[in-house]
């Protein structure tokens, strides 16, 4: 059994009124409404629900018991709507992001701060992984939004290209290192790190064969920050990506050179094609936007 809210408050109204003329003029609504409503419900639970004592409308035993299940319902109505109304609003919510560790660290705090500064109540998640990975959370809806290294693919997911950076090599402070870009054929005589797998490291292996080069990196590894702690240390040549030592060239900490030919990577947002625009989903996108813009 179904019950219909409006029947049930105008019930409500004409027991706490005592007049289905009062409570129709509480809600702007006719007498004739009111009573019809009232009428409905009787119907509907199969017994009366007000009787009239005098020139007022008092509820029935059976009205009395319904009034305390009936208020209670209003209630919980009520706090249902105060609960849904700040999603409504974008004011709270939820963001789930995937990404890589470097984009993360480097490139999204910003953009996440504005998004906490304008909706202080949605609650953000971040999750790591190299672009295959999180694009497989995407497709399965397990994150709503991703921050992935192009070239990209995946079934019914859209892709916004939203930064584009070059990829430098870096070298200790006080490395002997040559004039101008650097080239493949001086990393071939050079101890190399290199980040280990995802689409970073396929452009950089793609760039070395580019050159006609195949070169053995004396280290892999998962991490941007320590590749630039182990070139700091003077453990080899690291290529990474430029946003990643913005402070290390400020600080002259690391030696920063380009390569040549010169070497980028783009990153995009991804979007399932089908994905519902939250409030949050659609500050992440316009935040994205002008950044890329700028």
């Amino acid at each position: 059994m179904d019950f219909d809210l409006k029947q049930l408050r105008s019930f409500i109204d004409v027991a706490d009124l005592g007049s289905f003329s009062a409570a129709a003029q509480k809600v702007g609504m006719t007498q004739p409404a009111i009573s019809l409503h009232v009428r409905l419900l009787e119907k509907q639970l199969g017994t009366r629900l007000i009787e009239r004592v005098g020139r007022r409308a008092q509820p029935t035993p059976a009205g009395r018991d319904l009034l305390v299940h009936a208020r209670r319902i209003a209630e919980d109505v009520a706090q249902a709507m105060e609960a849904i109304a700040p999603h409504r609003s974008g004011a709270a919510g939820r963001l789930r992001i995937g990404t890589g560790a470097t984009a993360l660290i480097y490139f999204l705090p910003a953009i996440l701060g504005q998004i906490r500064h304008a909706m202080p109540d949605i609650e953000i998640k971040v999750q790591t992984g190299n672009t295959p990975d999180i694009l497989r959370l995407l497709e399965d809806n397990m994150i709503d939004a991703a921050i992935v290294t192009l070239p990209a693919s995946a079934r019914s997911i859209d892709l916004r290209d939203i930064n584009c950076e070059e990829l430098v090599a870096i070298f200790p402070p006080a490395a002997p290192v040559p004039r101008g870009n650097i080239t493949a054929d001086y990393l071939c005589d050079q101890p190399l790190l290199l980040y280990e797998g995802g689409n970073t490291r396929r452009l950089v292996d793609d760039w070395l064969r580019a050159s006609g080069k195949r070169l053995q990196p004396v280290m892999e590894l998962g991490s941007v920050e320590a590749l630039k702690k182990l070139s700091q240390a003077g453990l080899g040549i690291a290529i990474v990506p430029s946003m990643a030592v913005q402070d290390e060239a400020a600080s002259a900490s690391l030696v920063i050179r380009s390569l040549s030919p010169r070497l980028e990577r783009r990153l995009a947002l991804a979007l399932r094609r089908d994905k519902h625009m939250t409030a949050p989903l659609r500050a992440l996108s316009a935040l994205l936007s002008h950044r890329s813009e700028a």
